[in-house]
């Protein structure tokens, strides 16, 4: 039986690539080898006579691998050693082995990799410097950081870019960084204490950050999975959080109440057909002073089934009709295939206008925010009053908060019928435009979703006997 070596992991990625094209090129197969961090008592130090001779044909690895393993190098497990040295043996005979995304080596460098970006993103949105006086009087900003993984010298061509005019001080447990002006030094792992507390500039951060907070847009669990709650201690804005979001629903609702008062002088629409000549004259929001027309809905008079999109994009706007677009395409053929008639029912969009930016000569969708979509909410309401529907497919988030008046995860209720005051339900799933924004698998896998939320939607109508 041959003897296990172990190796020594490089520092640099550099460094770990030449390794490896040297353990191929002297034939050492995973069995042979145990790195840094493995507990092996029986395995011989590596040397250099055991990269001697061997094969000379090159090693053949695709760039794709290089992103990804560039990345999982810089994290904290310490079997990533093992696991890319094992996905380059498997690419010399495997030269398709990353498109295979149920293999589980590739499952777990994309989940290594994933984990790295994320830190390198964390670290440069929430370093927060501090001011302190230097010996020779001048100012020193200084930052404490607690990274996950082995991101300093990947982050510090950023820092030195963004601050190129300050002299900064990074510390954290696994290094430090120091730029003067000129140079960047590193330095060793540092302690909190080595961290000044707070300066004058936090007040300046906490104002900031209050009048920025918008309720209209709180979602606490994305928030949390932005902003962990890790991170808050070096924060000087996130004591605010806690009575930010306790206040932010009846700051909301006043929002709300603040936006309708713009229609308390409007004619309440006796049919359909006096909504959308009304509509036609809305100028009561920025969007509808943008110089677009409204699209208002179509379909059956008192059908029993509403569906309610975002809002209309340039299909729409230049015809004057909704979902008559490639998303709309893509939604006819699903209530097709779900046997849901698309003549029978009323389609119509909880935003009105066409919210957009010029692009040259294209017209690109910009999401309507939570205080545009709920201005909107009174043509929407006036629209179910006369529709009286039974119940209402949403589409989207921006359709669910229209009709709801909150913002929820569409994959957190999708398929989850919930109950308006005037008894109809309202079924959510997501818009047809995120599918369209798919390819390959996850397209094909999202589709079956979305087809599986209009059957049930089908299956509910003939429950009812109502379709």
């Amino acid at each position: 039986m041959a003897e296990v070596l172990l190796v020594d992991a490089p520092a640099e990625f550099d460094e770990w690539r030449d390794l490896v094209r040297r353990l191929l090129r002297a034939g050492l197969s995973l069995e042979r080898l145990v790195w840094t961090g493995d507990d092996d008592l029986l395995a011989r130090r590596l040397e250099p006579g055991d990269l001697a001779g061997g094969q000379t044909a090159g090693v053949k690895v695709p760039r794709r691998f290089f992103e990804l393993a560039g990345k999982a190098f810089l994290h904290s497990d310490a079997a990533r050693y093992a696991l890319l040295y094992r996905i380059v043996w498997r690419l010399q005979a495997q030269p398709k082995l990353l498109s295979d995304e149920a293999d589980s080596d590739v499952r777990k460098l994309e989940d290594l990799a994933r984990a790295v970006r994320r830190d390198i993103h964390k670290m440069r949105a929430f370093v927060r410097f501090r001011t302190v006086k230097e010996d020779c009087g001048t100012d020193r900003f200084v930052a404490w950081f607690e990274p996950q993984h082995n991101i300093l010298r990947a982050n510090a061509a950023f820092f030195v870019g963004r601050f190129a005019s300050m002299r900064w001080s990074i510390l954290t447990p696994l290094g430090s960084l120091h730029w003067d002006g000129q140079s960047l030094l590193e330095g060793p792992p540092a302690r909190r204490e080595d961290a000044p507390g707070e300066d004058s500039a936090e007040d300046m951060w906490r104002t900031y950050y209050a009048a920025t907070f918008n309720p209209a847009r709180l979602k606490v669990r994305a928030m949390l999975k932005e902003m962990p709650r890790r991170y808050w201690k070096n924060m000087p804005e996130t004591a605010l959080i806690p009575g930010l979001i306790a206040g932010a629903q009846a700051r909301e609702a006043a929002m709300v109440v603040a936006g309708t008062d713009a229609f308390a002088e409007m004619p309440r629409p006796a049919s359909l057909n006096d909504l959308s000549t009304q509509l036609a004259d809305c100028r009561r929001c920025p969007i509808g002073c943008n110089g677009t027309r409204a699209v208002a809905g179509e379909g059956a008079v008192a059908a029993s089934l509403m569906i309610v999109g975002e809002q209309p994009g340039d299909h729409e706007e230049l015809s004057g009709r909704p979902f008559v677009g490639p998303a709309g395409q893509m939604l006819d053929l699903a209530l097709e295939r779900a046997g849901i008639d698309r003549s029978r029912a009323w389609v119509t969009n909880a935003v009105k206008h066409f919210k957009h930016e010029p692009r040259g000569s294209q017209r690109l969708h910009k999401n309507p925010n939570a205080g545009e979509i709920d201005h909107c909410r009174w043509w929407l309401d006036r629209e179910r009053e006369l529709v009286r529907p039974a119940m209402l497919l949403s589409l989207g988030a921006s359709a669910l908060r229209g009709l709801t008046g909150r913002t929820q995860s569409i994959n957190q209720v999708r398929g989850q019928p919930q109950l308006l005051p005037d008894g109809s339900e309202v079924w959510p799933t997501v818009h047809p435009s995120y599918l369209l924004r798919l390819d390959g698998a996850a397209r094909e896998r999202e589709a079956g979703r979305f087809a599986d939320d209009l059957r049930a939607v089908s299956m509910r109508l003939a429950a009812l006997a109502i379709l």
